[in-house]
């Protein structure tokens, strides 16, 4: 299934039914009286997030989305059909944005939350409501009310605990492989991720974390360079992030700093989320080489530095039970 994380739609919810002008007419009955019913109500149009879902990729071909009007009054005082509700199922984590791109509407964040978006139109009145002992002929009926229409935008931003980030290449698809059940490309160019990818990860029948790995950022990201930085927003939910660097590379210092930079450039509350400092690839280094080059990032980060080979798996167990029990510590202080 082809990964979309945003879509413009439009939403219309239904006119209210229009209200009637009736009378009675029985026979035997010497007078008669107004019996025109009320419109019923239009239909509205609600946004709820459901698990199934991991991708907007529906709203590329369904863009339109209108509920049905409310039926109109009848005689003998009978009240038109309420219209049906129009339910549009979107992935959690879904956020909906007014036309400006700006507004936030509504956030989607956990199963089963609703956001009625466009209220449908009341029914309009029939000639039946406008009876009263000085006006016993009321010939007064109102049209139902307008129902609500605008355009929005579906933003989806991944629900996950852990979030991979690091320039190309750095090992990202590796570690999701070889920590999950996810099977994501993985090859020797750059730009190998070209949408986000989640992998679950379990230490045991009772500890889980979910692991999201997304694409390699460069310098000028936040400028548009390479394949830019929107796809951050999909590391924004995240408890820690997972900062791997490529150990084979000389200048790790110098790498890490500019994937800071362009974190800082795309949101400071991104960049100041907790963060475990990776080296990867330390299959590939000598003792002295990988002793020197985590004394290097230490010292410019002023944090400790973990190693790890993807490929060997040199220092998964440790690096994934620190993960877990960070993930632990912000789910309890949330809850408290």
């Amino acid at each position: 299934m082809k990964f979309l994380d945003q879509a413009k739609i439009y939403v219309r919810s239904g006119d209210g039914g229009d209200g009637v002008i009736a009378f009675r007419r029985e026979k035997y009955i010497e007078f008669g009286g107004p019996d025109g019913g009320n419109g019923g109500r239009g239909g509205d149009v609600i946004f709820r997030a459901v698990p199934a879902l991991n991708t907007l990729i529906d709203f590329r071909y369904t863009q339109h989305f209108k509920a049905r009007k409310g039926g109109n009054g009848a005689g003998s005082d009978r009240t038109g059909a309420a219209a049906d509700n129009v339910i549009i199922d979107v992935p959690v984590g879904t956020q909906i944005f007014d036309e400006d791109r700006e507004t936030l509407l509504a956030d989607l964040d956990e199963a089963g939350k609703e956001i009625l978006l466009c209220r449908g139109g009341d029914g309009g009145r029939g000639n039946a409501h406008y009876k009263t002992s000085t006006n016993r002929a009321p010939r007064r009926a109102d049209k139902g009310w307008p129902g609500e229409e605008r355009w929005v935008w579906l933003r989806l931003k991944l629900i996950a605990d852990v979030g991979l980030v690091g320039l190309p290449n750095a090992g990202k698809s590796t570690l999701l492989s070889v920590a999950s059940r996810a099977r994501p490309k993985i090859a020797d160019y750059p730009f190998t991720t070209l949408h986000p990818q989640l992998g679950v990860v379990r230490l045991n029948t009772t500890e889980e974390f979910v692991i999201a790995d997304i694409p390699g950022l460069i310098e000028g990201a936040s400028e548009g360079a390479g394949l830019g930085d929107r796809f951050l927003g999909h590391v924004e939910r995240c408890a820690t992030l997972l900062h791997l660097i490529d150990g084979t590379e000389s200048q790790i210092v110098k790498h890490w700093r500019l994937i800071r930079h362009e974190l800082e450039a795309y949101d400071p509350g991104l960049a100041a989320k907790p963060e475990l400092i990776v080296l990867n690839k330390c299959d590939s280094l000598t003792a002295e080489q990988k002793s020197a080059k985590k004394r290097a990032l230490a010292k410019a980060s002023g944090a400790e530095v973990l190693t790890l080979s993807g490929v060997t798996g040199e220092g998964l167990p440790e690096l994934l039970r620190l993960l877990q029990d960070r993930v632990n510590a912000a789910k309890e202080s949330k809850q408290a």
